[in-house]
């Protein structure tokens, strides 16, 4: 998928914000996403792990995020988690428009208790994950910590980012995830600032991300 098969905004004179709405067989999902917002959440995933964590990328990204989501949890939370990533990545894609003036590149050094963790992003307009956490257990509560990774999968291609996650310390399940989405959200929040600086232009010496 290409960039130019996003809709493209303009946003020098309106806010940025995005709703997408996505269904297929398996989910149906809807995110509204304001990345100028102060960090107000509405997550009804039916995962409750994964609104725990779409409350940390709104509270600390300063983003504000409505999300809602059925599907086929009688199988799992696979499909569910997976779609909330592509329909949150593509929010954030539409969100963002042609990226114009944003200061693109962030990093964060999260920790929690004794999780530390770091982020470093880059709206790049190429996806790519590097994806570098050792989490102990299977599960914690009833999210399965395998769809971590997988959440981020489905981020990473639908918004064009590139996203690295080095994991340098934690022996807590709970507090290596929580210090991720934390440290996501922290990083998300400078890349998406407005330079001005940059008066509107893109920021890439190549004139087109």
């Amino acid at each position: 998928m290409q960039i130019s098969d996003y809709p493209q905004v303009n946003f020098s004179s309106a806010s940025r914000i995005a709703s997408v709405h996505r269904t297929t067989g398996e989910t149906d999902v809807q995110v509204t996403i304001n990345l100028d917002g102060s960090g107000i959440c509405k997550a009804a995933t039916g995962i409750p792990f994964l609104d725990h964590m779409l409350h940390q990328i709104s509270s600390h990204g300063l983003i504000d995020l409505d999300v809602k989501a059925t599907g086929d949890w009688e199988i799992d939370d696979h499909h569910t988690n997976e779609d909330v990533g592509i329909t949150l990545g593509q929010a954030f894609h539409q969100a963002l428009g042609d990226r114009k003036g944003i200061v693109r590149f962030g990093n964060f050094l999260a920790p929690l208790d004794e999780a530390l963790v770091q982020v470093a992003l880059d709206f790049s307009g190429r996806p790519h994950l590097s994806y570098g956490l050792t989490i102990p257990t299977e599960r914690v509560g009833t999210y399965d910590t395998q769809l971590v990774r997988e959440f981020f999968v489905a981020l990473v291609n639908h918004s064009q980012m590139t996203l690295h996650i080095r994991q340098l310390d934690g022996i807590n399940s709970h507090h290596i995830i929580e210090a991720t989405f934390k440290a996501f959200a922290r990083a998300a929040r400078m890349a998406v600032e407005v330079d001005l600086r940059r008066a509107g232009t893109i920021p890439s010496s190549k004139g087109v991300l």
